[in-house]
């Protein structure tokens, strides 16, 4: 694991213990749902997100221009760094912190071409 990717997690820890992280499906929605009431989420999906769950939020961020992106990260890893059960689906609520992972995922990422753009 890259310094980046080791960087990702620890900034998604920090967002979790600081109450900004959404997880899970329901929760997620909700945040992109809510973003045109002033705070726009970074969604985050697991590496082995199904299709229909990626296929769900590209959908739903695109309709509501919200950032997004695949991590190189399986719902077990982002789970175990969490301490929380296997997570597919992230939201990081916090626009400074979204700037940091959004920023080590583009220098730590050949699978992610660009965020928002995720390759399906």
């Amino acid at each position: 694991m890259t310094n980046n990717n080791r960087r990702v997690l620890e900034l998604l820890g920090l967002c979790r213990k600081a109450g900004l992280l959404k997880s899970g499906e329901e929760g997620c929605e909700q945040a992109v749902k809510a973003s045109g009431k002033g705070q726009v989420p970074l969604i985050l999906l697991s590496s082995d997100a199904s299709y229909r769950t990626v296929k769900k939020f590209q959908d739903k961020c695109s309709f509501y221009h919200v950032p997004h992106a695949v991590v190189p990260f399986t719902k077990e890893e982002i789970g175990t760094s969490l301490g929380l059960s296997p997570r597919s689906v992230l939201a990081v609520m916090e626009p400074g912190l979204q700037t940091l992972i959004q920023k080590a995922l583009q220098t730590s990422l050949e699978e992610v071409d660009h965020i928002g753009e995720t390759q399906y």
